[in-house]
């Protein structure tokens, strides 16, 4: 009788001690992926966790890519996603929902001799394919149109990632078609081109200004495209010394898109666990408060409608 009850007693304790693991995998979201959505998964994580204590966050970067393919082995419940579904992901079975729009920003260092020229005439979207994807390494001058002559340092993303395909896309190609230095990620990119007077490269919007004090990063530059090409920087294409007044050209439709995005969570296929709906469902409504305080675009009602529309 004593072994019989030792035996059910054990029992017991490891079916509580199942369920009890099974309770926290339950409430517990896992998220990977794009830098892009990382400090708004952030932001909302923490509003959340305030009003459902009982949910746990594991939130990693790593860029798109690792988010789609993480997502799509099913290793995470949500990946960060910062470029257009392609078909072949579609073709996978990816479930996706918006939920913000961002951009990619041409960077430069704020040390760069050229600033104040580069301020007043921009690039053209032709020069920027000219430094990024078409053979030779570019000077400074002649992109400009200056008699100083310095050869262009080109920095890019050495990780799978949103911000490289969608600024590849913007001038005509995909992310392999881009020249440059590899840098794994967005701070990474940030802080090599602040460093690197002669330096280009591109960072997705909260990475080149400072969401604390609404300016440019210390030591970074963001260079104005010359949307008309008539070069010159116009009245209306000069919105980038504050984080306000490119989060505003993005909202209205004067930066152009791309490289304006949006930016989703993916999934292989319509998540199953209620934690995780609930969660994006709460992302696409109350949640959405905190976007612009975050540093992004808000997505309009009619979008926002039909993502909610995926989960019911």
């Amino acid at each position: 009788m004593k072994k019989a009850g030792l035996f059910f007693a054990m029992a017991a304790l490891v079916l509580f001690t199942s369920c009890a693991s099974q309770k926290k995998k339950d409430q517990t979201i896992s998220l990977s992926g794009a830098f892009a959505l990382y400090p708004l998964a952030i932001k909302w994580s923490e509003e959340y966790k305030k009003v459902n204590p009982e949910i746990r966050f594991n939130i990693s970067g790593g860029g798109a890519g690792k988010g789609m393919a993480d997502a799509l082995a099913g290793a995470v419940d949500l990946g960060m996603f910062s470029r257009e579904i392609a078909q072949e992901e579609k073709d996978q079975g990816v479930w996706w929902v918006g939920l913000t729009i961002d951009a990619v920003v041409p960077a430069i260092s704020a040390q760069n001799p050229y600033l104040e020229t580069i301020k007043k005439q921009g690039l053209r979207k032709e020069d920027f394919a000219k430094i990024f994807i078409e053979e030779g390494t570019p000077d400074w001058g002649d992109l400009l149109k200056v008699e100083n002559k310095s050869k262009v340092t080109i920095y890019t993303r050495s990780d799978a990632c949103g911000a490289a395909e969608t600024w590849a896309k913007y001038l005509g190609g995909k992310q392999e078609n881009l020249l440059g230095i590899g840098i794994y990620g967005d701070p990474g990119l940030a802080d090599a081109v602040a460093k690197d007077k002669y330096g280009i490269g591109f960072n997705n919007t909260i990475y080149a200004y400072d969401i604390n004090t609404g300016k440019k990063r210390p030591g970074m530059e963001v260079i104005p495209i010359d949307i008309n090409g008539n070069g010159t920087i116009d009245p209306e294409e000069n919105f980038y010394e504050t984080f306000d007044g490119v989060l505003a050209a993005i909202a209205s439709g004067i930066y152009p898109s791309p490289p304006a995005r949006e930016l989703y969570f993916v999934a292989k296929g319509k998540p199953k666990k209620q934690a995780t709906l609930d969660f994006i469902t709460w992302c696409l409504t109350e949640g959405q408060q905190y976007v612009m305080e975050a540093g992004y675009v808000p997505i309009d009602q009619a979008k926002i409608d039909e993502y909610l529309a995926k989960i019911k």
